[in-house]
């Protein structure tokens, strides 16, 4: 009973969770255009000397006007919990909190002139999504992401 107790909660280390491979399917919507693409790939999580974490992804996409390859990263940063990080753009400025609490699992990013809204969701032990909902004068999209952990 206690193993799918914590199997149904989400994690309370967010780090240790994160931490390895995981595959990535992300579909991406431009509800101006109405254009669909979509993204596959891996993402890395690999630990720093400070506690924190480098994420690295690396895919194919696919939109209408573009096929290849892809990639991005974000620093992750130990928060004033277990259950959360701090993610950061890889020049350092502060992004959003990344948690699976409830309450917590959804964070805002102001980009001038849009804004970025996100939704995590703890899926279990091996998988887990999160969407992002960006809205604004420049930009109307939906990106929603679900990872599994890779064995």
């Amino acid at each position: 009973m206690k193993d799918q107790l914590r199997e149904s909660s989400p994690t309370q280390d967010l780090r240790a969770y994160l931490l390895g491979s995981w595959t990535v399917e992300r579909s991406l919507w431009d509800r101006a255009s109405g254009a669909r693409g979509t993204f596959t790939g891996v993402v890395r999580y690999s630990g720093t000397p400070d506690g924190g974490l480098v994420l690295r992804e690396d895919g194919t996409m696919t939109w209408p006007t573009h096929t290849g390859p892809a990639f991005r990263e974000y620093l992750l940063r130990p928060a004033d919990s277990p259950a959360a990080m701090d993610v950061y753009f890889p020049d350092g400025k502060p992004f959003h909190r990344m948690s699976f609490r409830d309450h917590a699992n959804e964070a805002s990013h102001w980009c001038d002139p849009d804004d970025y809204k996100v939704n995590y969701l703890w899926g279990g032990l091996d998988a887990f999504s999160y969407a992002w909902d960006v809205q604004g004068p420049a930009k109307d999209l939906l990106l929603e992401s679900r990872l599994r952990r890779e064995q």
